[in-house]
């Protein structure tokens, strides 16, 4: 017995005949074949069963119904005649003697047809996101999405961590992204901030004695949305360890997430421990990445030596790399779309020439090249049938650009790229620092809770000017599968002394430390355990899992591009009585 029904949509069977049930659910189709006969398509949560209406009582009950209204059906279970093999159902059908209508549709038509939902506008579906999830597809990948965080919980509790929730409502720091204020009452003129990750308090939770920290965690940043990334809110498996390297944190999760992507994905297979690690500046110089897809066997090369003084300009000064796909078919029509393609996502264009039958450099920018044919086979193996992409430009956006063309090349060449499985790395030795684009200046390349590899005597042989700060690398690394970054971690910068110095090299000082993180400084003053975490996206585990291009497919109530929620119609006005109890004034705002 279940609540008021005896079984669900999805659960009778042949050998059911002739009992008497009772099941409810929405109407999904009603088919009327004459006066007092109609086939009724019952839909709930577990599946759909067909409901024969063979009298004028119950087509009465049902006549003027709009799809979607609920019912509650009790009949008798009998064999269908023409039956639906594709159905988990299809061998029965209920007979009703009796039909209560639970919830009316008020609307003749529907925005959208249930079961085709996802080819209906994607505004259509957020705004009437509740109709959007009665679809079986849509709903399976919130199911899928339970399973994976239920999976992901027993997983990191079998392997000693606890589970510990942290602050919402939290202090703003400065993590990277915008953060999302919150006025307090009872303090006018100070905000609370929501945290953009609970990086400080789990580091905490490191030096107040608890040994492993895990968090199905919210994260909430004002950034912009993209396919792999929803604006607003999103979740991630948060979690940390005392007394702890980079290859304790490898180890947990090399164990934890195969068997769940083998389990639950898409394809069932998946990386095996250990993943293999690649330094940052050999994942740029081999992949024009430091996230890339490993299912793809092509490897970018650096020819600016090779192509030096060739005469095409846009490779004058400039760094110069180039991708090789052998036995290449693509047509021109082809090549022509794959580059535009490449312009348009790098903001760089991406050059090519192909080698023909006879061994020729022939097509794209082949009278640049053929003068250096011998050159060039030598460097990349040139044979008959080749294409060779090629990018150009200083040497971040020549490997950004060569990183793009690859992973375009191997969709367009699936030859070249094993789809059905999972490929995890990381992807290690990140740098310390950067020259920002804005400043001029020595920044934080990523993360400045960080420790710099090597610690404080490599920090101060910056500071004598042994070596270059820019040479000076992180014990941070980035979880990767199939090309998509799942999380970023590190070994923390637990010491106060060294975290000090790591900040002077940025021209902050103690007291700016101090200011920035108040807690975690003083903390640390107290004896902190070396400690070092990891925290990936739940959203983008999924959205891997189910095959989905859009992260918003594995969120039950996503935002749209513009972090709205059309649904609920947030952010929306509030009332003057609520800006004056919060001391706010709204001033300026354009309409």
């Amino acid at each position: 017995m279940m609540q008021s029904r005896t079984h669900t949509c999805g659960e009778l069977r042949l050998s059911d005949a002739g009992k008497q049930v009772k099941i409810v659910g929405w109407m999904e189709n009603v088919r009327e074949v004459g006066n007092n006969f109609a086939f009724v398509v019952l839909r709930d949560f577990y599946g759909t069963t067909q409901v024969v209406i063979e009298s004028e009582d119950m087509m009465a009950a049902i006549h003027g119904l709009n799809k979607e209204s609920t019912i509650s059906v009790e009949g008798v279970v009998r064999e269908r005649s023409s039956k639906n093999a594709k159905l988990a159902t299809g061998e029965i059908e209920v007979v009703p003697t009796k039909i209560e209508v639970l919830g009316r549709c008020r609307h003749n038509s529907l925005p959208f047809e249930i079961n085709r939902s996802r080819e209906a506008d994607e505004m259509a579906r957020l705004k009437y996101r509740y109709l959007d999830l009665r679809n079986p597809a849509v709903k399976n990948n919130i199911i899928l999405r339970c399973n994976v965080v239920a999976a992901l919980r027993q997983a990191m509790a079998e392997h000693g961590f606890l589970e510990i929730t942290t602050p919402i409502l939290t202090a703003s720091s400065p993590e990277g992204a915008r953060d999302y204020l919150v006025p307090a009452r009872k303090h006018p003129g100070k905000f609370y901030a929501l945290p953009q990750a609970p990086q400080q308090f789990k580091q905490l939770l490191m030096t107040s004695g608890f040994d492993r920290y895990f968090q199905i965690a919210p994260c909430f940043r004002d950034e912009d949305a993209r396919g792999d990334r929803s604006p607003g809110e999103f979740y991630q498996l948060d979690m940390e360890m005392a007394f702890a390297t980079q290859d304790d944190v490898f180890a947990v999760l090399e164990d934890v997430l195969p068997p769940i992507f083998a389990k639950y994905g898409t394809y069932d297979i998946a990386s095996s421990a250990p993943f293999r690690r690649i330094p940052f500046n050999e994942a740029m110089e081999v992949y024009g990445s430091d996230k890339p897809d490993l299912r793809i066997d092509l490897t970018v090369q650096d020819i600016s030596a090779e192509v030096d003084g060739c005469g095409f300009e846009p490779f004058a000064g400039q760094t110069v790399k180039a991708i090789v796909v052998n036995n290449c078919k693509l047509a021109r029509k082809a090549i022509d779309k794959l580059c535009a393609d490449v312009e348009i996502q790098s903001g760089n264009k991406a050059y090519w020439f192909k080698v023909d039958e006879n061994g020729e450099i022939a097509g794209g920018i082949a009278k640049f090249m053929a003068p250096l044919k011998d050159v060039l086979t030598a460097k990349l193996g040139l044979t008959p049938g080749c294409f060779v992409g090629v990018t150009a430009g200083k040497k971040l956006a020549a490997q950004k650009t060569a990183g793009v063309l690859r992973s375009k090349l191997g969709v367009a060449c699936p030859e070249h790229m094993d789809t059905e499985r999972y490929e995890f790395c990381w992807i290690v030795d990140f740098p310390m620092y950067e020259i920002g684009e804005e400043s001029g200046e020595l920044e934080f390349c990523h993360n400045p809770f960080s420790m710099p590899s090597g610690g404080m005597e490599t920090l101060l042989k910056a500071e004598r000017g042994e070596i270059d700060p820019l040479d000076i690398t992180a014990d941070q690394y980035d979880l990767v599968c199939n090309g998509v970054e799942l999380s970023s971690g590190a070994v923390r910068n637990h010491d106060p002394d060294i975290m000090i110095k790591a900040f002077e090299m940025v021209r902050l000082g103690e007291e700016d430390v101090k200011a920035k993180f108040p807690a975690m400084y003083n903390a640390f003053t107290y004896g902190a355990p070396p400690h070092a975490g990891i925290a990936p996206g739940v959203d983008r585990m999924v959205m891997l899992l189910a095959g989905e291009a859009s992260i918003r497919e594995i969120i039950p109530f996503p935002m749209n591009k513009n972090a709205q929620d059309v649904m609920m119609d947030a952010p929306s006005a509030v009332t003057q009585a609520q800006l004056d109890e919060l001391h706010i004034a709204i001033v300026g705002v354009e309409e």
